[in-house]
């Protein structure tokens, strides 16, 4: 292993971790750019079901994906208690709406485990990987596959 490779694995990154559910999910701090408190989106037509819909953010619009629907969970009953994660991957900047946000954890790439191959019908993932904190199982999120597709793009 050349050094390079070497520092690859042992690079240590930071990820927010979030509440879906009774799940924990995690994803790269760097692609968070605020977290914000519910407000009610502006429901789109012909939307997918997980879209809830769009809000101004500062005089931009701003899609909103409920991640518990886009994860096959069911439809998030959102209240003043749940909060928008909003995220930046790419050209896309999106508000993830989740239940709670928990933690800020630094950890090493090398406590990242793959997770086990699930055969599924669509073939899309949305856990890149899996890792163990303190007892708990927690999901990275595979941030860009959970985003609706840059066709449903607003702005």
């Amino acid at each position: 292993m050349t050094d390079t490779q070497d520092k690859a694995l042992t690079a240590e990154i930071e990820l927010l971790t979030f509440q879906v559910g009774k799940q924990e999910y995690a994803i790269d701090i760097m692609s968070v750019r605020e977290i914000r408190g519910w407000s009610k989106a502006t429901p789109l037509p012909h939307a997918p079901a997980f879209v809830r819909g769009v809000i101004n953010l500062r005089g931009t619009v701003l899609t909103i994906v409920d991640l518990a629907e886009r994860l096959g969970m069911g439809r998030t009953e959102a209240s003043e208690r749940n909060v928008i994660i909003v995220v930046h991957t790419g050209k896309e900047t999106v508000g993830l709406l989740v239940d709670a946000v928990s933690d800020i954890l630094a950890i090493n790439k090398s406590d990242l485990q793959t997770p086990p191959e699930m055969s599924a019908d669509n073939n899309q993932t949305f856990v890149s990987a899996l890792m163990i904190a303190d007892e708990r199982m927690i999901r990275i999120l595979a941030l860009a596959a959970a985003l609706p597709a840059e066709s449903m793009e607003v702005a």
